[in-house]
């Protein structure tokens, strides 16, 4: 789709963009920075494979160190390098903005829904929206909500909410794609029962749709945490989007293939979308269309400051769930579209880490966690002395992507949280929480476990 963009910033855009490195450049700077990362830490960990061959074995030492310090470095290293070298052009604001559908899967969903559709009636958007509420067959006070909420909500002339409902739950996929037939605009905005938008949040994430390179047909927007003061496990999570995931989504972008265009905030093009066949029946149905229009060779963006808060998962049981199930959702994608791995784009290389994150979390819980504890005990042999030689590229990485993070946070009127205990335990133990749990999802899917949703 396009749309008219004033001339002026048609050519401040073009001599901006003239003094960028072209992608495929800083592609290839970025290996090998971290290809130099691997040489060094591989001469530097000799030591450590030494003592550990000696009182294991040659390959399980090898095994270990590829998946604790190597594997982990050299991806850690091409990010950092990546996020130095981002500099995207930046939204463009066009003269008309197209209509835009909102889709909202929603199953028993009464403690949120209603504040999300009053984010969406304060939404500055000056184009045509509907936003589609997707009840399926919800058991508690859903539909009764909604339907307040469109009583009470003074709604813009250009804004319109309607209730959509099914009796009998279907599953996410099936909802989604009911509320794409019944979708009267060429984008398709997702976002979940709990988020809410910023007024501007909409209109940033089409600008930056209308700005990005020909073949874009989807773009994610950036999902942060709104409830982290509800526990520890929300407190951390703050962090996780903030930092971890909000890096490697903008990474990956940078080289034309986000690997998942979230439900809870991505837009798309709705004949895109009827191209892949919408929303497979699948545990991970965003990741799992995501990928197949990566297989269609067409491009994923990510907008980094199209912002929409969530409520995160607040107990153990509701992060396992989630955590469990986004696991599973990579699994889906890889054997629904394996094919990915031998396309020639440079986001393959992303499709192989995903390959590596099994063994990675089996290596994590099984010998590193071990390995801690046996490092209490006086034992060194897994992490000691040596495993601190890790910690200058990770403080590397985790400042630059927080500077950038901060940047953003500032240009929109945010700030970032002193959320001190939440960073302590994301640092310490958010991982020893978490990669068992992604292992749990990865073997679920593979022994085949029943597919179902609604469980946070």
């Amino acid at each position: 789709m396009n749309a008219p963009f004033p001339m002026e910033q048609v050519q401040a855009a073009e001599q901006r963009r003239r003094i960028y490195l072209p992608i495929r450049l800083k592609f290839i700077i970025a290996l090998v920075v971290a290809f130099a990362w691997l040489t060094f830490s591989i001469d530097l960990a000799q030591a450590w494979l030494h003592d550990l061959a000696k009182v294991t074995h040659p390959l399980f030492a090898m095994w270990a160190l590829t998946f604790i310090a190597f594997v982990p470095g050299f991806m850690n290293a091409f990010l950092a390098t990546s996020l130095l070298l981002d500099k995207r052009p930046p939204r463009r604001t066009p003269l008309i903005y197209p209509g835009v559908t909102i889709l909202i899967a929603a199953y028993n969903e009464e403690a949120g829904i209603a504040a999300t559709l009053e984010s969406i009636a304060r939404l500055a958007y000056p184009g045509p929206v509907e936003a589609l509420v997707l009840n399926d067959g919800s058991t508690d006070r859903t539909a009764a909500e909604v339907k307040a909420a469109q009583a009470e909500l003074r709604l813009p002339p250009n804004i319109s909410i309607r209730l959509l409902g099914y009796e009998r739950n279907r599953g996410k996929a099936a909802v989604l794609n009911s509320g794409l037939d019944e979708a009267a605009h060429d984008l398709i905005c997702t976002i979940d029962g709990d988020s809410r938008l910023r007024s501007n949040s909409l209109g940033e994430i089409v600008e930056r749709y209308l700005s990005d390179p020909p073949g874009t047909m989807a773009v994610a927007g950036a999902v942060l945490v709104r409830n982290s003061r509800a526990s520890l496990i929300t407190a951390a999570q703050e962090w996780d989007y903030f930092h971890g995931i909000s890096a490697v989504k903008r990474m990956q972008s940078m080289y034309h293939g986000t690997l998942v265009a979230q439900g809870a905030f991505s837009l798309y093009n709705k004949q895109a979308l009827k191209t892949v066949g919408g929303w497979p029946h699948s545990v991970g149905e965003d990741i799992v269309m995501t990928w197949a229009m990566l297989e269609r060779g067409y491009r994923i963006g990510y907008a980094e400051d199209a912002i929409v808060f969530t409520d995160a998962p607040a107990t153990f049981r509701q992060f396992y769930h989630q955590r469990k199930r986004w696991s599973r959702g990579l699994i889906e994608a890889l054997q629904h579209h394996r094919a990915l791995l031998f396309k020639p784009r440079l986001s393959t290389l992303f499709i192989w880490w995903n390959c590596l994150f099994l063994p990675l979390d089996l290596t994590f819980t099984f010998i590193f966690v071990p390995g801690l504890v046996a490092a209490l005990l006086g034992y060194y042999w897994i992490a000691g002395p040596q495993t601190l030689l890790l910690l200058p590229l990770a403080l590397v990485w985790n400042g630059v992507i927080f500077n950038i993070q901060r940047k953003m946070f500032q240009s929109k009127g945010l700030h970032v949280r002193r959320n001190i205990g939440g960073l302590i335990f994301y640092v310490l133990a958010y991982a020893i929480l978490m990669q068992p749990v992604c292992l749990w999802g990865y073997v679920s899917e593979l022994a085949g476990e029943r597919k179902k949703w609604g469980t946070k």
